[in-house]
C-alpha cells in the first residue's frame, strides 16, 4: 500500500517534478518505507511506499521496456491473483524481475492494453505512462477500496491518492460551491459519485479507467454489476458462497510483513478470523486478533436497534474458539476527542467524528506490531445486513435511507446562506436518479427488486464511505487494511441470489450464516448485527460540547459565520436520536461540527454561496 501522485501535460509547459514532489510530501504518512520519483518533460510521477510484498525489489515508480517501448507505473494496492496473472503473462513472453504485484500490473497493461484492469482481482489505483503513445492510463478497483482523485487545470492533469496532495498544487483552488456544501451538510461523510469535496477536484469512480492524452481525459467503466437469472437452489448457493469467501480470505493472507485480523465478535469479522486462524494453524503459526473498546463503555453502554449489545465478551469468546492471540484496544475519552482534528486531516473533510478518530487511534496501536490487517467491511452491503434491506419503509423513503433525519445538520445553519430546503430537493433528485439505476430483470419479484435496489445503493454510496474511512484512518498510521468481502466475485454472485435465500427465515445475512456456520460457535452464529462500536461515555459528550462552545466564542471562528447560534444552543439542550447510519447521534453531531470548524480554517476553505 502506498500513495501515488503525478502531473501530466502533453500540450503545455510540461510537468513540474518539483510540484509533483510537493504533492507527494503531503501523503508521506501513507508510505514511510520508501519514496521515489520519475519524470520526463511531459510527465512527473511521485510514490511513497508501504512495503508489504518483495520489500527489496518493489520500489516505485517502476519502468519496464517491452517490444522496444518503455512504460512507467505508480501503483497503490494489493493484487490477489498475482500467481495466475503472472503465469498468463509469462506465456506471452514476459520475464519478471520481482515477486511484487506492481510488476504484474505494469505488464498487464503492456500486454492487454486498456483492457488490463478487468484482468485484476484486488484493491488498486494506478497510473501507467505509455511514452510511445504519449498517454497516461489510470484504473481503480471495482468497489473503490483504494482512492484516486484528479484535477484538470488547463492542459494539465493532476492526480493523487488523497485530496490534500492536489491542494498542495498552486493551481488547485480551495473552493466549495453550494452544491458541495449541501453534500457536506446532508450526506457527509458520504459523497455523490465522482465528486471530491472541493470544486476543482474530482474522483475517478470505482470500476473505472481513464486515458489522458493530447485529446484530453476520457473515462469509462470497465466493469458493471449485472442482473442475471439465478440457477440452482439454496444448497448450491451456500456451497458456492462458502467457496468464494474462503478463497477470497485465503488469497488476502499473503504478506511479507506481520498480519492480523480485526475481530469484533460479530459474524463478519469472526468468519474472517476463523478462516485466517485455520490457515495459520496449517503453517504451525498463531493468528493475532484485535478488538476495540472505549473508556467507560462497560458502565455507560445503551442498547439500540442498531447496536443491541457490546462486543467485548463475544470477541473474547471467538478468540478463544479459534485460538488466536487476542488483544483489546481501548480508546481513552480525551484521546478520542483530541484526534477529531487529525481524523479530519486524514479524510480531508469532516467525517464520522469519533467513529473516525477512535479508529485512527486504534490503528496507531496496531502499527506497533502489525502492518497488515484484515477487516470485515462490506458484508452488510453484499449480503443484506442493514435495516433498509428488509424494512421497506426505509427504502421507500424519498431520501438516502441511512440519513434518518436529513435536516439534522442543515437546520443548524443560517437558512439565508445555505438554502436548506433547496439543497434537500436537489439531493433528493440525485437520490431518485441513483435509486432507479440498479440492474434488474423483468422476472424479478418485489422482494428481489428491493434486495437489488438496497444492494446497489449500499455498494455505490454507503460502502464507499466506510472504505474511505478505513483507508484514510489506517494509512495515516501506515497500516494496510484488506477487505475480503469486497472481492467482486462475491458481489457478482450474491447479487443474483434470490432474496428468500439471502434472508431465509427472516434472518439478516442468512446466506452468509448458512455458508460459514461451521466456522463459528452458536452464540456468534446467531448474533444480531452490531456495527463498529462508538463511545457511550457521557464524559465524551460533555467534553466535545465544551470544545464546541469555546470554538464558537473565538473571533476567528469560521463556523460562527455560517451557523445559527440559537439553533445550536437549542440542539445542545435537547439533543436527538440517531440521525445518520447506525452510530451518529447527538455526541457525534457535536463532534462533527467541531471537525467542520477545524476544516474550514485549517484548509482555508472559500465558500462560494
Amino acid at each position: 500500500m502506498c500513495s501515488i501522485c503525478g502531473i501530466a501535460d502533453f500540450c503545455g509547459e510540461g510537468a513540474s517534478p518539483f510540484l509533483a514532489g510537493r504533492m507527494g510530501e503531503a501523503m508521506s504518512r501513507r508510505g514511510p518505507d520508501q519514496n521515489g520519483a520519475w519524470n520526463d518533460k511531459k510527465v512527473a510521477f511521485q510514490h511513497n511506499r508501504l512495503a508489504v510484498i518483495d520489500i527489496e525489489n518493489g520500489r516505485q515508480p517502476m519502468t519496464r521496456a517491452f517490444g522496444g517501448r518503455e512504460y512507467t507505473i505508480v501503483y497503490n494496492g494489493e493484487l490477489y491473483n498475482t500467481p495466475e496473472l503472472t503465469e498468463e503473462l509469462k506465456l506471452k513472453g514476459v520475464s519478471f524481475e520481482t515477486r511484487c504485484d506492481t510488476e504484474a500490473v505494469l505488464y498487464a497493461y503492456i500486454i492487454f492494453g486498456e483492457d488490463c484492469a478487468a484482468k485484476l482481482n484486488g484493491i488498486f489505483a494506478f497510473a501507467v505512462y505509455d511514452r510511445e503513445e504519449e498517454k497516461v492510463f489510470f484504473a481503480r478497483d471495482r468497489l473503490g477500496v483504494k482512492p484516486l482523485f484528479f484535477a484538470l487545470k488547463g492542459s494539465k492533469m493532476l492526480f493523487s491518492s488523497e485530496i490534500k496532495a492536489l491542494l498542495n498544487h498552486p493551481e488547485v483552488k480551495r473552493e466549495i460551491d453550494i452544491e458541495r456544501l449541501w453534500q457536506l451538510l446532508f450526506l457527509s461523510p458520504v459523497r455523490l459519485p465522482g465528486t471530491g469535496v472541493f470544486r476543482d477536484i474530482c474522483e475517478l469512480e470505482p470500476a473505472s479507467c481513464a486515458v489522458f492524452s493530447r485529446d484530453g481525459l476520457k473515462m469509462r467503466k470497465y466493469w458493471e454489476l449485472k442482473a442475471e437469472e439465478f440457477e440452482g437452489g439454496a444448497e448450491e448457493a451456500v456451497k458456492k458462497t462458502r467457496r468464494l469467501l474462503t478463497d477470497a480470505i485465503r488469497r488476502q493472507l499473503v504478506s511479507d510483513v506481520p498480519l492480523c485480523t480485526l475481530l469484533s465478535g460479530g459474524v463478519d469479522s469472526s468468519i474472517i478470523s476463523a478462516v485466517a486462524a485455520e490457515h495459520y494453524a496449517e503453517r504451525g503459526e498463531k493468528l493475532s486478533t484485535y478488538s476495540f473498546e472505549y473508556e467507560g463503555n462497560k458502565e455507560s453502554f445503551k442498547a439500540s436497534i442498531f447496536q443491541p449489545q457490546g462486543d467485548d465478551s463475544y470477541a473474547a469468546e471467538m478468540a478463544e474458539f479459534i485460538g488466536s492471540g487476542h488483544e483489546v484496544l481501548t480508546a481513552p475519552t480525551e484521546k478520542t476527542a483530541e484526534l477529531l482534528f487529525d481524523a479530519t486531516l486524514a479524510r480531508d473533510m469532516p467525517g464520522q467524528s469519533d467513529i473516525d478518530s477512535s479508529l485512527l487511534y486504534f490503528c496507531s496501536l496496531i502499527k506497533k506490531r502489525h502492518t497488515v490487517a484484515i477487516s470485515g467491511e462490506c458484508a452488510d452491503e453484499v449480503f443484506g445486513g442493514y435495516p433498509w434491506f428488509y424494512r421497506k419503509e426505509m427504502l421507500e423513503n424519498p431520501f438516502f435511507p441511512w440519513a434518518h433525519e436529513p435536516m439534522a445538520r442543515a437546520a443548524l445553519f443560517r437558512s439565508e446562506l445555505i438554502r436548506a430546503e433547496e439543497g434537500y430537493e436537489y439531493l433528493r433528485g440525485e437520490y431518485a436518479k441513483m435509486a432507479e439505476g440498479f440492474p434488474r430483470l423483468d422476472s424479478d419479484s418485489d422482494a428481489m427488486l428491493q434486495s437489488r435496489k438496497a444492494t446497489w445503493l449500499s455498494v455505490n454510496l454507503f460502502m464507499t464511505n466506510l472504505l474511505e474511512r478505513k483507508d484514510r484512518m489506517s494509512m495515516r498510521s501506515a497500516v494496510e487494511v484488506r477487505v475480503p468481502f469486497a472481492d467482486h466475485r462475491i458481489l457478482e454472485y450474491v447479487y443474483n441470489v434470490p432474496w428468500e435465500i439471502k434472508f431465509a427465515g427472516g434472518v439478516e445475512k442468512a446466506l452468509l450464516r448458512d455458508a460459514m456456520g461451521s466456522y463459528l460457535p452458536e452464540s456468534i452464529l446467531g448474533r444480531k448485527k452490531s456495527p463498529y462500536p462508538k463511545t457511550h461515555n457521557p464524559g465524551y459528550e460533555a467534553l466535545v460540547t465544551k470544545m464546541l462552545l469555546n470554538a464558537l466564542k473565538s473571533p476567528d471562528s469560521r463556523l460562527a459565520e455560517i451557523c445559527d447560534r440559537k439553533k445550536i444552543e437549542e440542539f445542545l439542550r435537547r439533543g436527538g436520536g440517531t440521525w445518520f447510519g447506525q452510530l451518529m447521534s447527538k455526541p457525534q453531531l457535536i463532534a462533527w461540527l467541531l471537525q467542520l470548524e477545524y476544516w474550514l480554517s485549517a484548509y482555508d476553505v472559500s465558500l462560494l454561496l
